[in-house]
């Protein structure tokens, strides 16, 4: 197991066993850890990877930053990339066969074999965007000590995707919004415009369905563990209203909007432009204040 190190962590590779073949993370702990909590980040939609990176433009890493920033605090952290995806890559065959069912029965497994783990004394299940409705089923299912929602939408993907694509021209809506309404009710689409395919291609469509089925607002509400929600106020993908909508689905969580951060966990003050210019500033310190309040929360007795 090949480690790495600084004055304040240790990172070793760590691997979780699938009937179809290795999902691959990352544990990160405190130098010299002997027992402690361990949150478990789940990352958000799409390609991103264990440290908040993809192919495709975003260059954060964030989650990695968050792990070192949660060691100095004493909290060990697991990050992982998803089945299909980096090191998890061989997890899945074809792209045709992923259902958001997996990602949750992935993380829930994770979290048994986090259990397990005698140095851990509590398991915080910690996920961020997409990973926030991954994480919330799966701290029930797997029995999570605590819960965190990191910027995690407030109602369904289907509803979620009409929100983002309202600001593009009529003619995309007229295309996309039938598709969506299909899609919810269970149904493939043949037909789909250029401009949509990467949206909506054959291949994504029987996951897509599966993810619509669920509503973060009800899974929230079906948790019995202490929960913390934290909502940037400049986050240009999820907004504050989300937030609230989970908050108000589960009267005893926390909730923690912190001034100014984005999506990426980068303070900006500077206009849409400035902001998305965050995603590929991996050098860009994170905000302190997410640190504090996952800390505050972890260590509350």
């Amino acid at each position: 197991m090949n480690a790495q190190n600084d004055s304040n962590w240790v990172e070793t590779k760590i691997t979780l066993e699938t009937k179809t073949g290795q999902i691959v993370g990352t544990l990160c702990t405190p130098k010299d850890f002997v027992s402690g909590p361990v949150a478990f980040i789940i990352a958000g939609s799409g390609p991103t990877d264990r440290d908040c990176n993809n192919a495709f433009g975003l260059k954060t890493d964030a989650y990695k930053i968050l792990a070192h920033k949660l060691s100095a605090q004493h909290i060990a952290t697991v990050r992982y990339d998803k089945r299909g995806l980096g090191e998890s890559k061989p997890a899945i065959k074809n792209e045709s066969d992923i259902r958001f069912e997996d990602f949750i029965d992935d993380a829930t497994a994770w979290i048994i074999m986090l259990k397990s783990d005698k140095r851990f004394t509590k398991i915080i299940v910690m996920g961020h965007s997409e990973g926030s409705l991954i994480g919330m089923i799966a701290a029930r299912v797997g029995r999570a000590d605590e819960y965190i929602s990191i910027e995690g939408a407030g109602e369904s993907i289907d509803k979620v995707l009409k929100i983002q694509l309202s600001t593009q021209p009529k003619a995309i809506q007229d295309s996309a919004f039938p598709i969506l309404d299909s899609l919810k009710a269970g149904k493939r689409v043949t037909h789909i415009e250029p401009m949509l395919y990467s949206l909506f291609k054959p291949s994504l469509q029987p996951f897509i369905i599966s993810f619509m089925q669920y509503d973060p607002a009800v899974e929230i509400g079906k948790l019995t563990i202490p929960v913390l929600i934290i909502q940037g106020t400049n986050d240009i993908q999820v907004s504050v209203d989300d937030a609230k909508k989970l908050s108000a689905a589960d009267k005893n969580a926390k909730l923690v909007l912190l001034t100014n951060m984005n999506h990426v966990f980068r303070v900006t003050e500077g206009d849409r432009q400035a902001n998305i210019a965050t995603y590929s500033m991996p050098n860009l310190p994170i905000d302190p204040e997410l640190v504090t309040a996952i800390t505050d929360f972890a260590n509350k007795k």
